[in-house]
């Protein structure tokens, strides 16, 4: 898997029109001349005496460190950012905004604009290094223009709460001082204005998701926004899983080493049996084949006769049994109209022929990527991006709010979007390449379960980097996709999915992947997440999720394998979850 790489720190900039000869660095401790990090927060820094741009005292961090401080800004407002820099590679940055790098061995200066946005009244400036790099410096940081604030402005408003109906979501927020009246936003459209502390948006559609930030204004202006909070209304598809499920893959076309596992052997503590994998006669055609693995490769291998017939005695004990498209071999790029429709079709072929419940799709490799300038992941304009939310909406469409649809990224799409945003040009563009489809789907979709394995350190709400194989990189990762998270450099918001949408992946056994997890502490991380409690020195974002969908592995072989220890710790315990 490709390995997450550090993300930029963040460095905020704004100012209306021309900074006036007035301005001034906004940055506390800029050149690091106190001899301490006073006014920064810092992952791994340290106050160095050499080398130095001017004066005595220089930042260094290691590798991945970021350094950042947030100031206050005025709204629509542009700033200028620059830092002396050197060593490997290092980022300068504006959380939210652009960013720069460069890897020079002498000081060199970089720099950057930024304007706030509407109702904007902070900013984040960082300094960021690249995973596995090694030490960067960095000296006389500045953030130029004019301060935030406006004198007998309200303060701003706590975080909403929201309630969601089928066609309408109330709000309500704690009250803020000076205040006469509140503003409640979605994106940069005013929904409602009300002097008190609550409303309801009405006239919604169905299964539909929404953000909100509210500002509170009076004579003098109006306050800087709220943290945002996102509802789902009601009246999305449902699937009949049951409320905590244990989903594991099955070889079916291969045995990797762990030997065959015919499905009617498959034990009925797995609520949904993955088949792995349907593959594409070639990477860009569409036309997706299934098959049972070779006698050569399997020689306990079943008939199709009898595999079908272990099927349907599946589905007749209540279990879900999937095509899983994709995986490690099979790249499938969708970059015509044409591929996009045989992609349907051999699907369709494929789940009509087994009688199958839905699909997983699990693309790896390079089946996923944004073009240069595709930076709005609710608008995508990528090709294979558009095609394949086109292709799923289609089959959806196709069997019924019961067909399953299921998806299983690595961290690299998707919470890496958080750091680096394939579309923008920061790195690889294959980075966050998940969202426009779980966004576009996400009132079809039944389950995401992402890969928390073969995964590098990803940067988490907290603004943290976690690493795999412990229940802190579980509960992190899996509460981005409830709380919803800011996708890199673009200024958007990734809404959080419905606590009934998120299942989190793990390895089945130390053969079955990077990043094992003990059952002890997979089990920590379910709790945590499912009832805010045991949760370490992580504080949930999104808040307790007692519905949480389950937990997924790969795979059943390599649980077989090893004894069942997979099975036989976790659907116990999921049976005890809320």
């Amino acid at each position: 898997m490709r390995r997450a790489i550090a993300a930029l720190a963040a460095v905020l900039l704004p100012l209306t029109g021309v900074v006036p000869a007035s301005a001034a660095n906004l940055l506390t401790n800029a050149g690091f001349e106190s001899g301490t990090l006073d006014g920064w927060s810092c992952a791994g820094g340290s106050v160095v005496s050499t080398p130095v741009h001017s004066g005595t005292r220089a930042l260094a961090a290691a590798d991945y460190g970021k350094c950042a401080q947030t100031v206050a800004v005025r709204p629509s407002t542009t700033y200028t950012v620059s830092a002396w820099v050197r060593g490997n590679p290092v980022y300068l940055g504006v959380t939210g905004g652009p960013s720069t790098w460069a890897a020079p061995s002498a000081y060199q200066q970089l720099s950057l604009t930024f304007t706030s946005g509407p109702g904007q009244t902070s900013a984040e400036l960082y300094l960021h290094g690249w995973y596995g790099a090694g030490t960067y410096y960095a000296d006389d940081v500045v953030l130029d223009g004019p301060g935030g604030g406006t004198p007998g402005t309200p303060a701003t408003p706590g975080g909403p709460t929201a309630t969601a109906t089928a066609s309408s979501i109330a709000l309500s927020w704690p009250a803020a001082s000076g205040a006469t009246g509140y503003r409640v936003y979605e994106g940069t459209a005013l929904r409602a204005t009300t002097s008190g502390t609550s409303t309801t948006i009405s006239g919604l559609g169905a299964c539909t998701t929404h953000t909100y930030a509210v500002a509170a204004y009076n004579a003098a202006g109006e306050s800087g926004r709220s943290a945002e909070v996102s509802a789902t209304t009601a009246g999305c598809q449902q699937a009949d899983l049951p409320r905590h499920a244990l989903i594991g893959y099955l070889h079916t076309s291969f045995a990797n080493g762990s030997g065959y596992v015919r499905m009617a052997d498959v034990p009925a503590a797995w609520d949904v049996i993955n088949l792995a994998f349907g593959e594409p006669t070639s990477v860009t055609s569409g036309d997706i084949r299934f098959a049972l693995c070779p006698v050569a490769e399997c020689p306990n291998v079943e008939s199709e006769a009898e595999f079908t017939a272990a099927v349907r005695a599946k589905q007749a004990q209540g279990k879900k049994v999937l095509l899983s498209i994709g995986g490690q071999n099979g790249q499938v790029q969708l970059t015509t109209a044409a591929a996009r429709d045989r992609f349907v079709a051999s699907v369709s072929a494929i789940v009509d022929r087994y009688g199958l419940n839905g699909l997983d799709v699990d693309f790896e490799g390079h089946s996923l990527y944004l073009d240069q300038g595709d930076t709005d992941f609710r608008n995508p304009t990528t090709p294979v991006v558009v095609n394949l939310i086109a292709a799923l909406r289609s089959l959806k469409s196709r069997y019924g709010a019961g067909f399953v649809l299921s998806m299983a990224p690595e961290t690299f799409f998707v919470q890496v979007g958080h750091q680096f945003y394939g579309g923008t040009g920061a790195g690889d563009n294959r980075t966050g390449s998940y969202l426009p489809v779980i966004h576009a789907l996400r009132d079809a979709l039944t389950v995401l379960h992402v890969q928390d394995y073969n995964s590098g350190p990803v940067m988490g709400l907290d603004g943290q980097y976690h690493t795999m194989g412990g229940a802190d990189f579980h509960v992190a990762m899996t509460d981005m996709l409830k709380a919803g998270f800011p996708v890199a450099n673009t200024g958007q918001v990734f809404p959080g999915l419905r606590e009934d949408q998120i299942a989190f992946g793990v390895p089945a056994a130390v053969s079955a992947g990077n990043g094992h997890t003990a059952p002890a502490a997979v089990q920590q991380a379910l709790t945590c997440l499912t009832r805010n409690q045991g949760c370490g020195g992580y504080a949930l974002r999104g808040g307790a999720s007692p519905a949480l969908r389950g937990l997924m592995t790969w795979s059943i072989n390599w649980d077989r394998y090893y004894g069942w220890e997979f099975q036989n710790s976790h659907r116990p315990f999921l049976d005890t979850l809320p």
